[in-house]
């Protein structure tokens, strides 16, 4: 999520957790494994009884100045120091495993995290081989940044790796701003009964959300909507073919949101800006913005609004 500053793009990813549902997770486990499903880490593997459990859906800050140690877990030094036993104190990678890893100010991330987070994400597994510790475990995650374009922009190995981009922009009218300012004064000054007051519309939404998971696997892709699909990323001219995936899943996933067993054009469409937008290659001889680049692809393409 890239935007202006002050306008609730960190509270928008640390409110997830109120919205998904529990997750099943092995009692006691650091890395969150799912009991009934691997991939696990070593002591789940080796546990035959995994005991099931259930715990809030992690979302995970990571701090522009966290040390390598401290994303990637080290040798815990109370343990080696007082009982000369070596022992691995697990990082924020493992705290956010099966669920969300948030970065604000990502453009500003240093260069060596960058790194090690392209190389977790590829793999899904977090490696530690140091201080004659070896240590394996899952890190599947959700990655979410943000941060101000005005700030420096991320490097394009990391820019790859998020499948959908927001640009969220200061409202500029007067009524949704009045809106806002309410609702987050609100908020300050009786937390209790304003999260009373939505916790109806919360639970809807976590209700539909539950519901959609288990539509998805039976939600199907017709190929002329892949091919469109196709089509578009071959005429802004996406690098690869993680643009195509990306756009096949988001669609499919929007039209189990909806309750719809098939994905239509316009469940397509609905999710290209959020899924092509940052994956444009710059043309010195075009200076229309990424959306509008788009907006015009889908124009020539399908012609009218492009949802006929």
């Amino acid at each position: 999520m890239f935007g202006d500053r002050g306008t609730g793009k960190s509270t928008t990813v640390r409110a997830l957790a109120s919205l998904l549902p529990p997750m099943v997770v092995v009692d006691g486990c650091p890395y969150h494994c799912n009991p009934a499903q691997g991939p696990w880490c070593d002591a789940c593997s080796a546990d035959s009884d995994r005991r099931p459990s259930t715990a809030s859906v992690p979302v995970v800050d990571m701090p522009l100045g966290a040390t390598e140690d401290r994303v990637v877990g080290a040798l815990d030094l109370e343990t080696a120091l007082t009982r000369g036993e070596k022992r691995f104190e697990p990082g924020l990678l493992a705290r956010a495993n099966r669920g969300f890893l948030y970065i604000d100010e990502v453009n500003l991330l240093e260069d060596h995290l960058v790194d090690l987070l392209i190389d977790v994400a590829a793999s899904g597994e977090n490696v530690v081989e140091r201080e004659g510790l070896s240590v394996r475990h899952p890190a599947r995650f959700v990655l979410i940044g943000s941060g101000n374009p005005e700030e420096g922009e991320l490097r394009p190995q990391l820019l790859d790796r998020f499948g959908l981009s927001v640009e969220v922009r200061t409202p500029q009218d007067i009524a949704t701003r009045i809106a806002i300012v309410r609702r987050r004064d609100e908020f300050e000054r009786q937390p209790e009964c304003f999260a009373e007051e939505w916790q109806r519309e919360e639970s809807a939404l976590r209700d539909q959300i539950v519901a959609a998971r288990d539509l998805l696997p039976q939600v199907q892709v017709p190929d002329a909507v892949l091919e469109s699909a196709t089509r578009l990323c071959l005429r802004l001219g996406t690098d690869g073919l993680r643009a195509e995936l990306t756009l096949l899943r988001a669609a499919r996933a929007v039209a189990a949101l909806e309750g719809d067993p098939v994905v239509t054009q316009a469940h397509l469409l609905r999710v290209a800006p959020s899924a092509l937008r940052h994956r444009l290659r710059r043309d010195p001889l075009d200076e229309a913005g990424s959306g509008a680049r788009i907006a015009r692809a889908v124009q020539e393409q399908f012609g009218g609004d492009g949802l006929g």
